[in-house]
């Protein structure tokens, strides 16, 4: 079946691009959340304007999420935890909610769900966040973990 995406979708496309899925992940899930119409000489009419607005909108999303990205490029977030001595493993992991808490903390509005780590942090060391804040804008940030012992001797 031929659809019209309203919305964009990460693995479809988007806003306003005519696409080809299958009959029941159309009925069943892309026109009843109101995510795509179908493709008919009517629709892609009616929509047209509908859709002009939406794509304008993303891109004054994505230049705003530019010049955010900008400045979330140059901050590097620490993190104390207690660990280990020898294997230099954490007691807690940090995850993409304490990423997200820091950031909140420097007055970014982010989301736990627009961070990804590849996997939680469970070892001391450097490591990068990819915060997605655009479907098109992705800034990586710079995660330092300490040990609560090496920052004691330096405090």
């Amino acid at each position: 079946m031929r659809v019209i995406l309203l919305e964009h979708m990460d693995n479809l496309g988007t806003v306003g691009q005519t696409i080809h899925v299958k009959d029941g992940y159309a009925r069943n899930y892309l026109l009843p959340r109101k995510l795509a119409c179908e493709a008919t000489a009517k629709n892609l009419n009616y929509y047209r304007t509908r859709i002009e607005a939406a794509q304008r909108k993303l891109a004054r999303a994505k230049s705003a999420a530019e010049v955010q990205g900008g400045l979330l490029s140059k901050v590097t977030l620490t993190f104390v935890r207690k660990s280990r001595d020898e294997e230099a493993r954490l007691f807690g992991s940090v995850t993409n909610a304490d990423v997200a808490a820091a950031l909140q903390e420097r007055g970014f509005e982010i989301d736990k769900k627009q961070i990804a780590l590849a996997e939680p942090i469970k070892r001391l060391g450097q490591y990068k966040a990819a915060v997605r804040l655009h479907p098109e804008v992705t800034v990586e940030v710079n995660v330092d973990v300490k040990s609560e012992e090496t920052s004691e001797d330096a405090g």
